[in-house]
This record gives C-alpha cells, sequence and structure tokens, in this order.
C-alpha cells in the first residue's frame, strides 16, 4: 500500500500534524523502511486520528492550534513512545525473510530491498549468467562481463534498482532478462535428486525449517486458464514428505527457494499417485477461486447496469413531474387569462408542455427497452467468455532432502 499525503505548508494545523509524524515515526524508517506497519500496529493504543480531527473542527486561529497541539503532544508524546518502542522489540524479535518480504528491515545490512519477484529474477540471472557476470552486492546488481546472446545488449554494471548513474536498470522487460527467461524455460529438466542446505541460508525463513532431516517427493505444474478474453498461468506445486504428510502449498515453495547443496539424475520413479491426488486439488481449488472471481466480475457488471437504469429512469421520471408540475400551472393561467389572445397563447403554452412529456415518457420507455438490450447483450457475452479452458503443464519432479 502507498500512502500520499499532500502538505498544505500555508495551513498551520497541516504543519503540526507533519510534525509529529515526520519527527517521532521517521525514527522507524531507518529500521524499517515501513511506517505504516508501524503505525498500524499503534493506533489500537493511541487515538490520534480522532483528536487532529477535533482540532480541525474546534480551532479557527494558529494561536488555538498550536496550544491544541501543545496539549495533544503532552498527552500522548509518552504513550506513543512506548508503543514504537514495544512494537520494535516485537518485530526485531520474532523477523525472519517473511516478515522482510512485508517490511524493508534492516537498511543497515542492504543497500537495497528487492521484492519477491524481483529477488527471484536476480537469483535467476545469476545463476543463468554466472559464466558471464561479476556478483557485486549481495542479489541487487551485478557486471555484465561477456553477452553469451545475439542481441546487442551493452556490458557493465546492472541493477535492481538503479542506485547510480552509471548503472542500467535491470528490470523483467530488459532484452537480457527476456533471453534469461527464455533461456531457463527452455531447459530441459529431467528427474533428479536435490539436497537443500537450510543450515547456510540467510536470511532465516521459517517455514520450511520443521523439514530439517526429512525427505520426499516434489512437482512443479504449470496450470493455464483461458476465460473471461485473459489467459492467466499459476505454478502447482505439489510435495510430500516420505512420511507421508502432504507439504502445503507455501511450505512446498519455500522449500524451492533454499538453496541447492547437490543435484544429480534420479535413478528411481517417484510415486505419481499421490502427487497426481495432491495436484488434482490445488488445481480445483484456483478453477474455484477464478471461477468466483468471474461471478463476483458479472455480478459487478450488472449492478453498474441496474445502477445506470436507476438513475435514468429516476431523472426522466422526475423531467416528468416537473414538466406535470408546469402543465397544471399553465392550465390555470389560461383559465384566469383575461382575453381570448392570452387564452390562445397559453394553451398553445401547454400543448408544447405536453408535447414535451409525452417526448420524455416515450424516452423513458425507449431507455427501459434499451436497458434490457443491454442486459441481453451482457449476458450473451459473459457466457461466451466464462467457458473456461484449462491446461496443466508438468515442468518437473525431484526427490528432495533438507539438510
Amino acid at each position: 500500500m502507498v500512502v500520499v499525503n499532500f502538505l498544505n505548508e500555508m495551513n498551520p494545523a497541516d504543519q503540526r500534524v507533519f510534525q509529529p509524524l515526520s519527527e517521532k515515526y521517521s525514527l522507524f524508517e531507518g529500521v524499517f523502511g515501513a511506517s505504516d506497519e508501524v503505525l498500524g500496529a499503534i493506533e489500537s493504543g493511541v487515538d490520534f486520528e480522532k483528536r487532529i480531527a477535533e482540532i480541525y473542527q474546534r480551532c479557527r486561529t494558529p494561536e488555538e492550534i498550536n496550544a491544541s497541539f501543545d496539549r495533544l503532544q503532552q498527552e500522548l508524546g509518552q504513550q506513543i513512545d512506548e508503543a514504537m518502542t514495544r512494537t520494535r522489540q516485537q518485530l526485531l524479535e520474532n523477523f525472519d525473510a517473511e516478515v522482510i518480504e512485508k517490511l524493508r528491515l534492516s537498511r543497515d545490512s542492504s543497500t537495497a530491498y528487492l521484492g519477491q519477484y524481483e529477488h527471484m529474477l536476480m537469483e535467476l540471472t545469476h545463476h543463468e549468467l554466472r559464466d558471464h557476470i561479476k556478483v557485486l552486492d549481495g542479489v541487487s546488481s551485478f557486471r555484465l562481463t561477456s553477452c553469451p546472446f545475439d542481441d546487442d545488449i551493452p556490458l557493465g554494471l546492472y541493477e535492481l534498482p538503479r542506485r547510480s548513474g552509471e548503472a542500467y536498470l535491470y528490470r523483467l522487460l530488459h532484452p537480457l532478462a527476456q533471453h534469461v527467461l527464455s533461456q531457463a524455460k527452455g531447459r530441459a529438466l529431467p528427474p533428479a535428486e536435490v539436497t537443500f542446505d537450510y543450515s547456510n541460508h540467510l536470511p532465516i525463513v521459517s517455514i520450511p525449517k520443521p523439514l530439517v532431516g526429512h525427505a520426499g517427493s516434489l512437482r512443479l505444474s504449470r496450470l493455464t486458464i483461458e476465460s473471461l478474453d485473459q489467459i492467466e498461468d499459476y505454478l502447482i506445486v505439489a510435495a510430500l514428505a516420505d512420511h507421508g504428510q502432504a507439504l502445503d502449498a507455501e511450505q512446498a515453495a519455500r522449500l524451492l527457494r533454499l538453496p541447492a547443496r547437490a543435484c544429480r539424475p534420479l535413478n528411481t520413479a517417484l510415486m505419481s499417485e499421490p502427487l497426481d491426488a495432491i495436484t488434482m486439488f490445488r488445481q480445483e481449488a484456483i478453477i474455484q477461486a477464478v471461477s468466483q472471481r468471474n461471478a463476483a466480475f458479472f455480478e459487478a457488471e450488472a449492478n453498474k447496469l441496474d445502477g445506470w437504469a436507476e438513475d435514468l429512469n429516476i431523472g426522466l421520471e422526475r423531467e416528468i413531474k416537473e414538466l406535470d408540475r408546469q402543465i397544471r400551472e399553465a392550465r390555470r393561467a389560461a383559465t384566469a387569462a383575461p382575453t381570448l389572445q392570452e387564452k390562445l397563447e397559453a394553451q398553445k403554452y401547454v400543448k408544447s408542455l405536453e408535447a414535451q412529456r409525452n417526448s420524455r415518457r416515450r424516452a423513458l420507455f425507449d431507455a427501459q427497452d434499451d436497458i434490457d438490450r443491454h442486459r441481453e447483450q451482457l449476458i450473451a457475452e459473459m457466457e461466451g467468455k466464462l467457458g473456461q479452458k484449462t491446461t496443466l503443464q508438468e515442468l518437473f519432479s525431484l526427490r528432495w532432502k533438507v539438510i
């Protein structure tokens, strides 16, 4: 989530609101880089927003604003400090790789935070180009010393995100990244035995820790769903320990993120039936979720159509009622007209109003017919698009062991 706050520097109240936010909560910026998480953790104990709203509503002069904020700072300053200290201690005592993915923890030890997919892209690049690059700063940058691809890809420093002027911004759509992905996806992956090393993995990843000392089998499949004129790909990781316990989806995915110490061809066949059952179960869950999402989309579109119809009907009916009122007044004026000429002019005006009313009534009927046509068209379109086409492709299978 990104919060954008526009500060009015000419408003004394805005200035005082910005002061505690910038001074107090900036303490967390250097440690966590995610003050929104900290604010959410302490908001239940500090009714900061309500007190500020009261100041905005009650105070009218800069003197009143400053006095009110001084009182607020005295009353809540200690409470905020205690809540921040407590929150920071709780986070630091329990942080691991999962927390790092939510909070930009420890900027001192990591010059650049990479999101999950950015981190995976850099790790894949380091593996695929290991003979052509020099890794400079963890996983966030590398220097391309030679290029194995035919495209005119420049050598030099690549960073994600870019932090220096001479570096190239490395991203998913960069030609080098596209070649890396194509090369990796095109490689044949025969069944193998892989030993994952949990002991040397930093930062700590708590989810696969219970797998240390265990072994089992795993299969990665790609599920492709075509519906609503869209094509979506999902990765399904089915993993089973030798003692018979199936790994949940997140644990299986985390297992594949551990560094591999050894990898050799698999000489024995995998037990495919249990992995088939796990894969099918998760495939059905994904398809069901997609169907529910599509149904919600259809409901939202139908609701928008109904809302448009209601607004249109209300507007036309209001216009017709107003014309009825004007017609009644015009008829009374025609009856009260003192001369024949004025009566004739008044009757012409009545006829004009009646013609407008009849036109609006026809427009109301036409609009209702138009709404019915739109609804029928929407239903026909959705019926044509809701038919799902699914394909499942096995990417690789392996025997795993965690040490």
